[in-house]
């Protein structure tokens, strides 16, 4: 596949933070994508909530589910675009490693135990956990990632402005991410893959929890033409494959708008290298101005209905109160940490670093883990020995 001028080239990519021999049949983006694969954080998305906690049923996104589908748009998008397909890759694989368990619930409650300490920010986690928490190497701490692949797990959301998150702030003092400037392209890519896959999937999800009816989709802008498409195309066909023909629709609609607008950007803008479009004002990868309008009424609907429903809005308190209960508990008892956690307790100092020592561990647990754990720990069962490490 041919690539663009504007495409990240790995021949000149600006490296790793520890130099390593280049690999004989694998380009240095290649080797990311799959040093992520084989992670241990990568492998923990299996068991973290994407909107319902994990073991609500075996048919909702989790985390890896949905990082794996982002992949694929991503992947699509990149090769229509010119761009480097394995880059784009490694981070759309990469982007949700740093959610903590129950999802952007567990994400505002860990910011909220951690805002004496430096808050805490899922993207920034992602960072830390490439960089410093995936300790199996014999030679670095981390994944030892190319700078393009950090660049773009720290910037696909855009430029990172002040207050930088500590542990963003933490790394780039040592390998600077030029956090001022936008992302090159892939991570662009890798961005608005992430908004089409969770609109996409999250309207699937959220017919199979009965939170809403089809006939309420049909209502709404963009789905409205994707089931009246199907019922043109295959009138009287059962509702199950209806919904499925209708969001196919929706999700290609999504995908071929990204393609279009982002083609006339490109050709407006012409850069002639990635820093072209690092530079520029404005992404280069978007939604057109009418298809965006009208996600926002989806997006709308699916705050009203799905994320704020009242199912979920009750599991939402009992998940906060798991890690309001484990938070302080792990700080006043670092004891109970596994054995390689109390061994970085013992080589921190001060309150700070002993919080981000457990709030790291904390993160790094699947739903079924922190629940387990507070199960154990929290409601009157004794206090043992703990088990296997979320880390290990």
């Amino acid at each position: 596949m041919m690539r663009a001028a504007y495409a990240a080239d790995p021949a000149q990519s600006r490296g790793r933070l520890v130099s390593e021999e280049e690999s004989r049949f694998r380009s240095c983006f290649q080797r990311d994508r799959d040093r992520i694969i084989h992670s241990s954080a990568f492998r923990r998305l299996k068991h973290k909530t994407q909107v319902f906690v994990e073991h609500e049923g075996d048919y909702f996104r989790t985390r890896l589910t949905h990082s794996i589908e982002v992949a694929q748009v991503a992947r699509t998008i990149a090769g229509a675009l010119g761009l480097n397909v394995e880059l784009t890759e490694a981070v759309a694989l990469a982007h949700d490693l740093g959610h903590p368990p129950f999802g952007h619930t567990g994400e505002e409650a860990l910011a909220a135990l951690m805002a004496p300490h430096g808050g805490f920010d899922h993207n920034a986690q992602a960072i830390r956990i490439v960089t410093w928490l995936e300790r199996h190497y014999a030679e670095f701490d981390g994944l030892n990632l190319t700078w393009e692949t950090l660049e773009g797990l720290a910037k696909h959301n855009g430029p990172v402005r002040p207050p930088i998150p500590w542990a963003l702030a933490e790394y780039d003092a040592r390998h600077a991410l030029e956090l001022g400037t936008r992302a090159g392209g892939e991570a662009q890519v890798a961005a608005i893959a992430d908004d089409i896959a969770y609109n996409s999937h999250d309207l699937q999800d959220g017919l199979r929890a009965g939170l809403f009816t089809a006939d309420e989709l049909a209502r709404l802008p963009l789905l409205g033409d994707c089931f009246a498409a199907v019922d043109r195309a295959h009138p009287g066909l059962d509702p199950y494959r209806r919904e499925h023909e209708a969001l196919r629709r929706f999700f290609g609609l999504l995908v071929e708008d990204v393609i279009d607008c982002s083609r006339a950007r490109l050709d407006a803008l012409a850069p002639a290298s990635a820093d072209d479009i690092r530079m520029a004002a404005d992404p280069v990868v978007a939604f057109s101005p009418a298809l965006r309008r009208d996600l926002g009424a989806v997006r709308d609907f699916l705050f009203e209905r799905m994320y704020r429903a009242p199912r979920v809005m009750v599991m939402r308190d009992e998940v906060t109160a798991v890690l309001c209960d484990l938070f302080p508990l792990f700080l006043s008892r670092p004891d109970l940490l596994p054995p390689q956690w109390r061994r970085d307790v013992e080589r921190s100092k001060g309150e700070t670093a002993l919080a981000r020592i457990v709030c790291d561990y904390i993160a790094g647990m699947t739903d079924r883990f922190a629940l387990q754990q507070h199960a154990r720990l929290c409601n009157g069962a004794p206090i043992a020995e703990p088990g296997t490490p979320p880390h290990g």
